[in-house]
């Protein structure tokens, strides 16, 4: 076992420690000037999908949709706990940092979604399947098969295993910890809901995250700007210092910008997730006339994670009296959680424990999908989807029910930094197809049309599924949404 966690820890020096945080920093930036800062330029049109008016005709999973599930998986320990131990090991600047990274990472996450939504292909159902794994076997062809199949191996073992045991775990040790709830009884709990839901497929965890997700955030969102109300004039003054700590102003730990800009970076990524290959996933089974369109959208998701939420959680943090800067003791979620009830009273580290409840369950129902996406490269038959769904309730009450069972996961994180790598490496030699895709959206926003479609005609030198783009839903819904004078409004 020794030698398997050694080898599990030469990967993560391989991948987190040297290779991918700069590849994911320096991608980010091309990506950002290359195209003229697309995540400025459409900031706008981001927010358009989150009010009434957006689910599709034929009860396909709608853009809102895909874009709360993608904010459930985003969204979870590391906006509670993360953000703390960044805090705690990086100092307030940390946080800048993690903003910094957050607003990069938005072009990435319009890329690669945007490629997935491209590449998608049509499932007998009537919904659609698509992510890294199909936009390297359709885009970069059938020679890359076997790095497909690498991915597919990764997300499985990282996301939809490794994860959701571990969210099962915190769910555990969240509730004995509050309400003295025995674990096994938790897990067994939590194994039921999972299976309900997954057993429903794409449709009902999408219906399931239109629910759940909006009272998690915003629940959450509430409380924080009750803090920071009731700290008003302090704000300005914690504002300065996250900036003057990140920029060596000021010293709040030891390494200074140095371990601000690392802690920032690193925690702001693994949070948001922009360019580890996860989010397209879910992006591309949403139904849109464009693939940019979902592009812009999930852009969207890296913003309200880390800009918004994690932003929440430093100033409950930062405006508190329980973080000490450089001291020693308590960090991590009991960071976050004495916190906020040090602002609010006890009660509040009820309402935490229930914040996390919701955030780990949609992030476990998250990771399912992404197995189940990630199997039909190695096996898309109807007893492979059965297995899978019938594993995931199974880790997840494992993970629950061990109190040790954290320990054993030590292979995500390597994993998800090799996906990570595989993913960014097929994003880079397909951008000239983002861009490409990019152009026609600015070119049809340019003519007057309100809202692109793909013209599947435009791209018959790529391996489209005809399906997932059939030329008559593009002609009807232009033909259907011809305003006054035939300006198209779709």
């Amino acid at each position: 076992m020794q030698q398997i966690q050694g080898l599990f820890g030469l990967l993560s020096d391989a991948t987190w420690g040297w290779a991918l945080i700069p590849f994911l920093v320096v991608l980010g930036v091309t990506f950002t000037l290359v195209s003229g800062f697309v995540q400025i330029r459409y900031f706008g049109r981001m927010w358009g999908v989150l009010f009434p008016g957006q689910s599709p005709r034929d009860g396909g999973v709608s853009s809102r949709e895909a874009l709360l599930v993608s904010i459930g998986g985003r969204v979870g320990g590391g906006n509670i706990a993360g953000v703390a131990v960044a805090i705690t090991l990086g100092g307030p600047g940390a946080v800048f940092w993690m903003w910094v990274i957050a607003l990069i990472g938005m072009a990435t996450s319009l890329f690669e979604c945007a490629l997935a939504q491209l590449y998608k292909r049509a499932e007998p159902d009537g919904t659609y399947r698509g992510g890294p794994a199909q936009y390297i076997l359709h885009g970069l062809g059938q020679n890359f098969g076997w790095l497909a199949v690498l991915y597919a191996i990764c997300l499985i073992a990282a996301f939809g295993l490794g994860f959701s045991a571990f969210q099962g775990n915190t769910v555990a040790v969240a509730a004995q910890d509050s309400l003295g709830l025995d674990p096994i009884l938790v897990g067994a709990g939590l194994a039921v809901l999972t299976a309900l839901i997954v057993f429903g497929g794409i449709k009902r965890i999408a219906r399931v995250s239109d629910v759940i997700i909006p009272v998690m955030a915003f629940g959450y969102i509430g409380l924080a700007l009750i803090v920071i109300v009731l700290n008003l004039d302090a704000v300005p003054g914690v504002l300065w210092t996250i900036v003057a700590n990140a920029l060596g102003f000021e010293e709040a730990v030891g390494g200074g910008i140095g371990a601000a800009v690392a802690q920032g970076m690193r925690r702001g990524l693994f949070s948001n997730e922009a360019g580890l290959g996860s989010a397209p996933n879910v992006a591309a089974v949403a139904k849109v006339p464009h693939p940019v369109t979902q592009g812009i959208v999930q852009s969207l998701s890296v913003f309200i994670d880390t800009i918004i939420i994690c932003s929440c959680t430093a100033l409950v943090i930062l405006l508190g009296d329980v973080y000490v800067p450089g001291a020693e003791g308590v960090d991590g979620v009991a960071l976050t959680q004495q916190s906020l009830a040090s602002h609010l009273g006890a009660w509040a580290q009820y309402f935490l424990t229930g914040a996390v409840l919701l955030f780990a369950f949609s992030s476990i129902i998250y990771n399912y999908y992404l197995g189940e996406t990630a199997l039909t490269v190695l096996s898309d038959t109807p007893p492979a989807r059965l297995v899978l769904r019938l594993a995931i309730p199974l880790v997840v009450f494992l993970g629950a029910a061990a109190p040790g069972a954290t320990s054993v996961f030590f292979f995500s994180d390597p994993l998800m930094g090799l996906l990570a790598i595989v993913n960014l490496l097929a994003v880079t030699m397909l951008f000239p197809v983002g861009m490409r895709l990019l152009r026609d959206y600015r070119q049809q926003l340019a003519a007057g049309v309100e809202e692109p479609v793909l013209d599947p005609a435009s791209y018959g030198d790529l391996d489209i599924d005809p399906a997932a783009w059939p030329r008559e839903t593009v002609t009807q819904a232009a033909q259907g949404a011809a305003g006054p004078g035939g300006k198209v409004v779709i």
